[in-house]
């Protein structure tokens, strides 16, 4: 039967041509978010502070309570350049003034060589500065990092070669030595009153407290043994400080389960005389490994002489406290969830932090007494809120937040349910959140039976009846876990942004929480046989795998790996040993061997002198299996790599010679594990995207 058209709608389809289709959103614009880390709450003045990384431009911002009950945002320092050179370590003057911070060098190694990705020939340094928010150019106070402003306002304190400075606030004398001590100091706490300045000094094998005198320039090392004391926790009269003490044990070795060992303890020490004594020590089994929070201190001495902690009795971290004067702990967030994120009032009256209580891939605030064991919930739903501080009005809570379609932004929780952006002028324009994909939650079987957690990116058409190219990305770490939606780190934010990239190309991607990261309680993180005590955590790589060639939307022909870190040895591994179900892979920075990665972090290990361990780990590393290995890999990592020595890919492309296994390579001279510079994260990742399309032949869009 002939269809017939009205004239009418002939004519206004002559007049208006179809629309084009929709532009996809480029890898530039998934990454163009600035993202924030290091929420600092000031002593004063309701005040906050954070920095941002604007696509390679690190910068400090505050924001602070104005006179209609809203918080208004600025910048304060102006570094516009992607320099590769990092800023954070922020420390409030007690007038909520000024702010000193760190820029340059890489922050989370403090004894190396400052790194320099810009391959600057003039050389980089890492150094102390101050910043004044009534306005003016910061002003540099010396060569060092950890800088930690004295509550008197006078002076700040900072570590330079691993040896504790002075230096004026306001810049007018030059720094001096402090203390001539042996050890590398570090982690230091001013007391209350700013007369004395405690610190940890780490001495290889054990450690020691500090605490000097700054009126008698002396120097006292508190209650001293074999083991490693850290995390000094003054008192409010600035007269004792609670402290851990973490029993020796050399004989284990990192990348290898842990769940028992000598109990850690809680010590108080009179600062006047040096002597301690303990106060609390946990029960042997299930949570005698000391396990951290995330925190700017471990301990907390709260209000009515309570010092709360981390603790993973029962095989979860929670918060507990225990008196001053000694006596049994109590738990203060009971059930199966993590405690991550904590921070105190300034009066000591309230805790608050992040957990995944009730929403196991998220993270949401809680607050807490340090003598209750009711938590009250602060936020909900299906964002992502973390990092919480206290403002100094000990109510107001300030926070990280993100969700499925928008980054990681500081906040105001302003109500049960009503959260507000603290610099929401800050988001680019073309920011593509609604190009994004909301990640499915998916429970798999590993191949050993184990369930584990990830999170499921459909491109938009997955519905078209056709079969897709899918990719299984894992996270570093391994002590990570991603979310449902944009993570509260940079280096797996960026992931989160590539999932979401590959998405839009119409890539499956489903990223997988592995056995022996966080999230999911002790015996998970210390999964048995883990790492270079066996690969457990293959069978995680295999059961990803099957489920993707289960699913009718899957080409089980194209099924592809990619990772970073210990993602890159899962990928390597993924590869090496089951290159007929998995095609192609990027190796990120990847481990290799794990006879060369444990010395980075154990320096006393010879393989030769722990031979049986040797042979585990060797087997346990996908060089070993390098016979099986077929599909192609991209390799990619940075020559200055602190993390992982550049021999494993090296090594790795030295073997897949001799194999004939075809791998491409991406080196970037001088930059380090996690790269610095914005514009490393996009070579990178246009060059994973570029081979992934090349090998399984998927249009770009």
């Amino acid at each position: 039967m002939r269809r017939y058209v009205p004239l009418v709608i002939l004519a206004a389809l002559m007049i208006c041509p179809p629309a084009k289709a929709q532009k996809s959103p480029t890898l530039e614009q998934f990454l163009s978010a600035p993202f924030p880390t290091e929420l600092t709450a000031a002593p004063a003045k309701g005040r906050v502070a954070w920095v941002f990384n604007a696509q390679g431009a690190r910068n400090i911002w505050v924001a602070e309570p104005a006179a209609d009950g809203t918080y208004k945002s600025r910048q304060i320092t102006s570094y516009k350049d992607d320099d590769g050179q990092d800023l954070g370590e922020i420390s409030w003057a007690p007038d909520a003034e000024t702010i000193v911070y760190t820029h340059g060098g890489d922050l989370e190694f403090p004894n190396a060589s400052y790194p320099n990705p810009n391959s600057s020939t003039q050389g980089v340094e890492q150094d102390i500065w101050a910043v004044a928010l009534n306005g003016g150019a910061p002003k540099k106070l010396g060569e060092g990092r950890s800088a930690s402003v004295s509550p008197k306002g006078d002076s700040v304190a900072f570590i330079f070669k691993g040896q504790i400075w002075l230096a004026k606030l306001d810049g007018s004398d030059k720094p001096e030595q402090l203390i001539h001590a042996n050890g590398n100091e570090s982690e230091l706490r001013w007391s209350p009153d700013g007369s004395k300045l405690a610190f940890a000094s780490r001495r290889n094998d054990h450690g020691f407290i500090g605490v000097y005198d700054v009126a008698a320039k002396s120097l006292l090392y508190l209650d001293p043994s074999v083991d490693a004391d850290s995390e000094a926790a003054w008192s409010p009269d600035s007269r004792r400080i609670a402290f851990l003490r973490i029993a020796v044990a050399k004989g284990h070795l990192p990348f290898s389960p842990r769940r028992e060992g000598q109990p850690w303890s809680i010590r108080i020490a009179d600062v006047s005389t040096g002597k301690g004594q303990e106060i609390w020590h946990a029960d042997p089994g299930s949570g005698s490994v000391f396990h951290e929070m995330v925190a700017e201190n471990q301990l907390l001495w709260t209000a009515g002489d309570r010092i709360v902690f981390p603790w993973e009795r029962g095989g979860w971290l929670h918060l507990w406290s225990a008196p001053v004067s000694g006596g049994a702990a109590k738990l203060l967030t009971p059930g199966n969830f993590e405690v991550e994120y904590v921070a105190a009032s300034k009066d000591g009256r309230e805790i608050v932090y992040s957990s995944n209580q009730d929403d196991i891939d998220r993270r949401h605030v809680w607050k807490v007494s340090p003598t209750g064991d009711h938590p009250e919930a602060m936020t909900s739903g299906t964002g992502i809120e973390t990092s919480p501080v206290l403002a100094s009005d000990d109510k107001t809570i300030l926070i990280l937040r993100s969700d499925a379609r928008t980054t990681l932004r500081p906040a105001l929780v302003a109500g049960k349910g009503e959260i507000r952006d603290l610099a929401p002028q800050s988001l680019p324009a073309d920011f593509p959140a609604n190009a994004m994909v909301t990640p499915q939650q998916v429970i798999l079987s590993a191949a050993d039976g184990m369930q584990i957690h990830g999170q499921l990116f459909l491109p938009r058409d997955a519905g078209d009846g056709a079969r897709h190219p899918a990719l299984v990305f894992f996270h570093g770490g391994s002590r990570r876990q991603m979310l449902l939606g944009w993570h509260y780190m940079l280096y797996y934010s960026n992931a989160y942004a590539m999932n979401q990239y590959l998405a839009s190309r119409g890539y499956i991607v489903l990223a997988v929480n592995y056995r022996s990261g966080i999230g999911y309680g002790l015996n998970f993180r210390e999964a048995l046989n883990y790492g270079a005590a066996g690969a457990s955590e293959f069978n995680d790589v295999e059961g990803a795998g099957l489920y993707l060639r289960s699913r009718a939307d899957v080409d089980p022909a194209r099924i592809g790996l990619w990772g970073g870190s210990y993602g890159g040895y899962l990928t390597a591994l993924g590869l090496a040993r089951a290159s007929d179900l998995f095609a192609a892979g990027v190796d990120m920075h990847g481990v290799h061997d794990w006879n060369t990665e444990i010395p980075t972090f154990a320096s006393s290990y010879k393989p030769g002198e722990r031979t049986d361990f040797a042979r585990l780990a060797w087997e346990s590393s996908p060089l070993s299996s390098i016979s099986t290995w077929r599909s192609p890999v991209l390799l990619i990592q940075g020559d200055d790599d602190r993390n992982v020595p550049f021999a494993e890919t090296v090594d790795l492309a030295e073997a897949l010679r001799k194999q004939g296994v075809s791998f491409e390579q991406l080196v970037f001279p001088d930059e380090i594990h996690d790269f610095l510079m914005h514009r490393t994260w996009l070579a990178a990742y246009h060059a994973s995207s570029d081979f992934f399309d090349k090998h399984f032949k998927t249009p770009g869009k």
